[in-house]
């Protein structure tokens, strides 16, 4: 997933983005992917750095004890559903199915949607 040049630029300038001489620093891949999914909004025209930096701003001040990618996510997930792109109820409906189908997951193996509904074998 790449982003472009001026439009990572500015998101680098978002409050708490932990950064190095190589850009932001990530701890897992869906925290990469979450970033690239916010530029790419961004690039798509769902919202605009000032309204990306004040909402991340004001998830940081109301939830400081999330880590700092989980707050990124939920902010996304805010701005998407108050623009109307992902309406509130398919939100949580997508989240409750992640949900479900990494408790149905065996350890090592890839999360897949749907999984809570197959049977479970057992090797």
């Amino acid at each position: 997933m790449s982003a472009s040049k001026p439009a990572c630029d500015t998101l680098l300038q978002s409050p708490g983005l932990e950064v190095n001489e190589d850009g932001p620093v990530f701890a897992e891949p869906w925290e990469a992917k979450a970033f690239a999914m916010a530029v790419s909004c961004h690039e798509r025209g769902l919202f605009d750095w000032p309204t990306w930096a004040n909402a991340l701003g004001a998830t940081i001040k109301a939830e400081p004890d999330l880590p700092y990618y989980k707050q990124w996510l939920a902010t996304l997930e805010r701005l998407l559903a108050d623009i109307g792109t992902v309406p509130e109820t398919e939100r949580l409906d997508r989240v409750n199915a992640w949900d479900r189908a990494a408790k149905a997951t065996p350890h090592g193996e890839p999360i897949v949607l749907g999984r809570d509904r197959e049977p479970h074998h057992h090797d």
